[in-house]
């Protein structure tokens, strides 16, 4: 079955139950010209928004609409965490093509609406068209923060360590088993598949990082550990330097490099989409923080390495070698 057999409005009261999960604050959800609803007192609101293009963000045939979906949400969810926020409200736009079938359209909003019910988030909204070519969808996303606690890139300081909250190269890896069609065929390639194509938004533990004395600047890393340590480098006006011995790579990383002949560290650093937290804190408070973290999310927070006041973007090689680094993970105008 096709759109155009039950029409817009028809697909909307299709996909419209289970979008509001939790009503508090809200006056008006799916059904007016626009949503209403209430932002708690003492609270700053954060807005983010992706658009996921097919061809150019995700390859239909090579995924199901269930993991696109919470995909799609997965990443704004993100956003919303490397601010230390709370998400709240999601705006839903699709552009949909003749050969997409409701019943993929209806397994992509399953996904949405699952991961959304996991972190208390109402879908109120959006727009529905037509594509003539490919699969569009965009996620708008309303969140809050106190303004104490809200993260920003454009503040780390000269000493600062810099952490990430989780292995980096995986969801690459798992790019390149979908571009080369390569089957996940092993546990350690299906982990590597599911790093990209259901990646986790850490939003509770950003919220646990708003919270901690110490900590400064916050990134998620969509783009590549490289490429997102340099916007905090730039936003800040700081140096980095990095270590190639504290890179966090998965063991599945590490046996698909030796298949496949790469450098897991040069994987990690030209990644993208794992969607870890990359932060700086103050040197003074990150074994605390670091020790409360493992004690709540039963998982490490890995050093790999400070701020400096070079201005320089320094890797430490395991030899001790310092060589220099630029920028190279994902840019939309440089890849095609």
């Amino acid at each position: 079955m096709n759109l155009r057999d039950i029409g817009e409005f028809g697909f909307i009261k299709r996909i419209s139950r289970g979008c509001l999960i939790r009503p508090h604050n809200v006056i008006k959800a799916i059904g007016d010209d626009a949503a209403a609803f209430i932002p708690a007192p003492g609270q700053v609101i954060l807005v983010t928004t992706d658009l996921l293009v097919e061809r150019i963000h995700f390859l239909r045939e090579a995924t199901s609409g269930f993991n696109l979906g919470y995909k799609a949400l997965s990443v704004n969810l993100s956003d919303i965490a490397a601010m230390g926020g709370i998400a709240r409200e999601a705006f839903i736009s699709i552009a949909v093509p003749e050969n997409c079938s409701i019943e993929y359209l209806e397994d992509l909003y399953n996904g949405i609406k699952t991961l959304a019910a996991e972190f208390d988030v109402n879908l109120l909204g959006g727009d529905t068209t037509r594509s003539k070519a490919d699969l569009t969808i965009n996620v708008s996303l309303v969140g809050y923060a106190f303004e104490k606690e809200i993260l920003y890139r454009n503040t780390a300081q000269h000493g600062d360590i810099i952490c990430t909250t989780g292995f980096l190269g995986d969801s690459r890896a798992g790019l390149y088993l979908i571009i080369n069609d390569i089957k996940a065929d092993s546990n350690e390639l299906k982990a590597l598949l599911n790093a990209h194509l259901l990646p986790k938004p850490y939003l509770r533990e950003g919220r646990f990082l708003a919270r901690q004395g110490g900590v400064r600047a916050v990134i998620d890393v969509s783009d590549g550990l490289s490429s997102d340590i340099g916007h905090i480098a730039e936003e800040s006006n700081v140096g980095i330097r990095l270590y190639s011995a504290k890179i966090p790579v998965s063991n599945n990383l590490i046996k698909f490099c030796a298949w496949f002949d790469f450098d897991p560290v040069e994987y990690a650093l030209a990644g993208g989409e794992d969607y870890t937290l990359l932060y700086t804190i103050s040197p003074d408070k990150a074994d605390h923080v670091a020790a409360d973290y493992l004690k709540r999310f039963r998982n490490p927070l890995y050093q790999i390495g400070e701020i400096t006041d070079s201005g320089k973007m320094e890797l430490i090689l395991s030899n001790g070698r310092i060589r220099s680094f630029t920028p190279s993970g994902w840019d939309h105008f440089k890849y095609e």
